[in-house]
C-alpha cells in the first residue's frame, strides 16, 4: 500500500446519493418527478426513538426527531438523492445563499441548456441570468443556469457537450456524463 492510499477512505467506489431534508415530501417528489424527471423509485419510514437516543446516537439530531418519511429518487445515469421529511422539537427552516458557509446545490447535467431552460420556464420554474457560458479558464466549454426549487433549494443545470478546457491535460477527469471517445 502506498503512502497516498493509506490516507484515503477504504473501499471508496463513488457518491451513491445526496439526502435532503423537505419541508413536505409528496411536494418535492412531485417536483422532481415531474419538472425535472428523477423518478421516484422507493419510499419508507417513519424513523423515530420515542424514548431512547438512537436519533442523537446515529444522526445527529434532537433525541425526538422523527423522520416522518423518505422517499429515494434516481437521477439519470448520477447519484441518487434522498429526499427526508422531519419533524423535530429543535427543527430550523432556512434557505442559505451559495454563498453562506454550509450552503449547497445540487447541478444536473442537460444535453441542451437553451431546451431545458425552456423547459422551466414552461413548467412556471423561474430561472437565474443564463445560460451563461463559460469562454476562459479551466472549466471553458460548460454553461451554466442556476434556479431554485419551490421551497428555496439551489439548483443547477450544466452542459459541456465539447467537454472543458482542464480536460486536455488532466491526470484524472471529474465526473463526465459524455462517451469516453469524447
Amino acid at each position: 500500500m502506498t503512502n497516498a492510499a493509506a490516507k484515503t477512505l477504504p473501499g471508496l467506489v463513488g457518491l451513491d446519493h445526496i439526502g435532503l431534508t423537505v419541508p413536505d415530501l409528496d411536494a418535492a417528489v412531485a417536483f422532481f418527478a415531474g419538472v425535472l424527471g428523477c423518478p421516484d423509485v422507493l419510499r419508507f419510514g417513519p424513523i423515530a426513538d420515542e424514548t431512547g437516543s438512537f436519533m442523537t446516537d446515529a444522526l445527529g439530531v434532537h433525541p425526538r426527531a422523527r423522520i416522518e418519511r423518505v422517499a429515494m429518487i434516481r437521477s439519470g445515469h448520477g447519484s441518487n438523492i434522498e429526499l427526508f421529511e422531519y419533524s423535530a422539537p429543535d427543527q430550523q427552516s432556512f434557505a442559505p445563499k451559495n454563498s453562506d458557509i454550509g450552503a449547497f446545490h445540487l447541478a444536473f447535467y442537460v444535453r441542451d441548456i437553451e431546451a431545458a431552460k425552456a423547459f422551466l420556464e414552461a413548467q412556471g420554474v423561474a430561472t437565474r441570468m443564463g445560460p451563461i457560458p463559460i469562454t476562459d479558464g479551466p472549466i471553458a466549454g460548460q454553461s451554466i443556469l442556476y434556479f431554485q426549487a419551490p421551497w428555496g433549494l439551489n439548483l443547477e443545470i450544466i452542459s459541456y457537450p465539447d467537454g472543458m478546457a482542464y480536460a486536455q491535460d488532466a491526470d484524472i477527469r471529474l465526473w463526465d456524463p459524455r462517451p469516453l471517445s469524447a
